[in-house]
């Protein structure tokens, strides 16, 4: 449009000065529907209200992989030196399928692991989710997505036999379950910057980083508060074209 050369540095200044900045761009599911995502905000105030007059007892439900190797991300280092960190490159398959559970009414979480995130894998879960809760005679209710493990019809029975009443998300929003900025903190915490020698190394930092929060329920509620109404404009975005 201006037909002449500018330098990065003319660009830049051009671009704040019209009060713009430097982000890091955000991935926008496109396969989210507006119309589900506020029905499900409505379904789960009501649970809410029930949560606060003792109730009911709300549980998130997730699954993530952590490798072996380090994740990228910021760190402290010298002006104009590089910033590096060695890694022994292991196998893709060097990796821990971590099933994850937190009590919204306690700020506590959970950690389980036993090999491949399935269907048996996920009743197995159920199982350890009900001895985790103890003796509580208060109904549970399970909030988790829509994957093909948690859909199966065992799965279903087991958890209505354990006497879990389970509440789906809506399709592509992972940002209506508060155990996503779990994974988040502990990547942060555990393997950003950092290759572990073993996977028994990662495992044991992994269950570390859980001990060690679980003494700060009200840090966890903080950090892993969710989401109670939609932001009108994000959800523009969904249906643009």
């Amino acid at each position: 449009m201006w037909q002449q050369d500018v330098s990065r540095n003319v660009l830049r200044t051009i671009l704040k000065q019209n009060d713009l900045s430097w982000k890091k761009c955000q991935k926008l599911l496109k396969k989210a529907n507006p119309a589900k995502r506020q029905a499900y905000i409505q379904a789960f105030q009501e649970q809410f209200e029930q949560l606060c007059r003792g109730q009911i007892r709300i549980i998130y439900i997730d699954e993530a992989h952590f490798h072996r190797d380090l994740d990228l991300g910021y760190t402290w280092a010298p002006v104009g030196k590089p910033a590096w960190r060695a890694s022994d490159c292991p196998r893709l398959a060097d990796r821990i399928n971590w099933y994850g559970a937190y009590d919204f009414l306690a700020g506590q979480c959970l950690l389980w692991n036993e090999g491949a995130c399935n269907g048996e894998q996920t009743i197995q879960f159920l199982h350890r989710l009900k001895t985790w809760l103890g003796d509580s005679k208060i109904p549970v209710v399970i909030i988790w997505d829509n994957a093909p493990c948690h859909r199966a019809q065992p799965v279903q029975a087991a958890a209505a036999e354990l006497g879990f009443t389970l509440l789906p998300l809506p399709g592509y929003s992972p940002d209506l379950n508060p155990i996503e900025g779990l994974w988040k903190w502990m990547r942060e915490e555990v393997t950003q910057l950092h290759c572990y020698p073993t996977l028994r190394t990662l495992f044991e930092a992994c269950k570390h980083f859980i001990d060690r929060i679980n003494c700060a329920p009200e840090h966890i509620l903080k950090r892993l508060w969710p989401k109670f109404e939609l932001d009108p404009e994000f959800e523009k975005l969904l249906l643009s074209n």
